[in-house]
Formats: C-alpha cells, sequence, structure tokens
C-alpha cells in the first residue's frame, strides 16, 4: 500500500556535491554493497543525458541507431548483472509516467525495459494520477537509497541538466525515503507488461 505522507527532505542536513563528486560518491558507495538494495525514483518527464550515444541519436531522430546501440549494449548489461548477482545486490527502480508519453520517456523505457530482461535491475511503473495526491503542492523529487544506509536528492536545472545531489546519511532521511520508495515500488506495474502494451505500439519518437 502507497504511503500517503511523503518524506520532508532538510537540505541543511545533508551534504551538497557536485556532479563529478557525486558520481565518484556514489561509485564507491554502491560497489562496496554486499547483500544489499537500492532503491531509485525517477519522476521528471525529461532529463539531458551526457555523453550518451543513444541520447545523440534519439535527439538527431534515428530512432533505428537507438535501438542499434541498445542491443549492442546487451553484453555489458549482463556482465553487469553477473557482478550484481554476485555480490546479492538488487536495483529497484521505479519509473513515474505521465501522459503523453515524451520521447524521451519513451527512450528510456526502452533502456529501462532491455535492464529489466536481462537482469540489470528490477523496474516498475508509476502513473502520474496514482502520486497526484502527492503533489498537490509540488513534484516528488528524484530519489536514491543505496544499502540502506545513503540517500541522494540527485539536482537538475529547470532544463533537466544534472547538477549533482545532495547526500543524506542520517537515520531519518534514508529510512524514511526508502520505505516511501518501497510503497511506491508495491503499487507499480512491472515493466514487461506494461511496455508490451503502452510502449511497444507507438511509433518511433520524434524529438
Amino acid at each position: 500500500m502507497l504511503d500517503l505522507n511523503v518524506p520532508t527532505i532538510d537540505p541543511e542536513l545533508g551534504e551538497r556535491l557536485v556532479s563529478k563528486d557525486y558520481k565518484r560518491d556514489f561509485r564507491e558507495r554502491d560497489t562496496s554493497i554486499q547483500d544489499g538494495t537500492a532503491w531509485k525514483l525517477e519522476r521528471r518527464q525529461y532529463f539531458e543525458e551526457q555523453n550518451d550515444p543513444s541520447r545523440d541519436a534519439l535527439t538527431r531522430g534515428d530512432w533505428q541507431e537507438v535501438l542499434r546501440l541498445f542491443a549492442e549494449d546487451r553484453d555489458d548489461v549482463l556482465a553487469k548483472a553477473a557482478k550484481d548477482r554476485s555480490r546479492r545486490y538488487t536495483l529497484h527502480r521505479v519509473r513515474i509516467v505521465e501522459y503523453p508519453i515524451t520521447p524521451y520517456v519513451q527512450w528510456e523505457l526502452y533502456w529501462l525495459r532491455q535492464h529489466a530482461e536481462l537482469g540489470g535491475s528490477r523496474v516498475r511503473i508509476v502513473t502520474a494520477d496514482q502520486v497526484a495526491h502527492a503533489e498537490r503542492t509540488q513534484q516528488l523529487p528524484e530519489m536514491l537509497v543505496i544499502g540502506s544506509q545513503t540517500l541522494y536528492n540527485v539536482v537538475y536545472s529547470d532544463s533537466g541538466v544534472p547538477m549533482g545531489s545532495i547526500r543524506f546519511t542520517d537515520e531519518h532521511h534514508v529510512s524514511s525515503w526508502e520505505r516511501y520508495i518501497r510503497s511506491l515500488f508495491e503499487i507499480g506495474e512491472d515493466i514487461a507488461p506494461y511496455f508490451a502494451r503502452e510502449i511497444a505500439p507507438l511509433p518511433a519518437p520524434v524529438p
């Protein structure tokens, strides 16, 4: 059941990390986890992905190249999934989707579907209507909890450019947001049937 009370965020209790420091900190903490989980909430319908050839292909309107690059990426996804299984680590993703589907979200859902199929993560879809009550005053933030010990409030510009994160390690922020993302995951639909019904029939996106 969805927890109707969205946890609060007190930036004063966190540490601001610029993008390069956030990436390094996340990588170090994430790869050290054994017998653990991660919980990611994605809410924005558009991000400026950087240094991503498939994202560049989407921007050019070359959907066939997007699909080719995704297929080319399969072996890397399988290898990463095998490493995660060996350390008994599972990433759970909640992707909130608005209608009509944006080209970015359509692109991302193809990528997430492949990751889920190959064991790279567990992905569930929650529609914006399902969280409307939680967004009466503001949109849900982009959040990531790893190992039940660290929470990142991932920060973006208004145009979707990544700007680092605010890192929290206090028990209140970490546990409350992990519980909330878990509750979203519980009400979400597995990406496989959602994708087959809602995304696969769509024409190639027009950027």
